[in-house]
């Protein structure tokens, strides 16, 4: 008796087959294709990364991201930018303040010698005339 065997999964794949597309009343042949299972996996697995591709690209450069839960509103995002701006601006005055206040307990503990005096904020007095008699 024969063993009917299996084909193999590499046979599978290259088997030919025919999609046939007909005209219901007529039975007229409107298209043919000539397909293996594998160009079909393969066509699917392309359109399914192409699709996934460009909805992650529309989603990461469009304002559309801003849909996704969790991700914040533009407006947010404006607000945290202008907070950083005025944190940074208090530390500045902070650290100026603080400078100030360590010469001026220098000033007053007598080492006045040993300060360093910040002269980029004086203006340049403006040249005198001489007069010739």
């Amino acid at each position: 008796m024969e063993t009917l065997r299996k084909p193999s999964v590499a046979r599978r794949l290259r088997n030919r087959y025919r999609l046939l597309i007909m005209n219901d009343d007529t039975f007229e042949e409107v298209i043919t294709f000539k397909l293996t299972r594998l160009s079909v996996y393969t066509l699917m697995s392309t359109i399914f990364v192409v699709l996934v591709g460009l909805t992650i690209a529309v989603l990461s450069f469009t304002n559309l991201r801003f849909l996704i839960p969790g991700y914040g509103k533009q407006s947010s995002l404006q607000e945290l930018r202008m907070l950083k701006v005025r944190t940074d601006s208090l530390e500045k005055a902070m650290a100026n303040q603080q400078q100030y206040l360590n010469d001026l307990q220098k000033v007053l503990k007598g080492d006045a010698a040993t300060l360093q005096r910040d002269t980029a904020l004086l203006k340049p007095l403006p040249p005198t005339e001489e007069i010739t008699d």
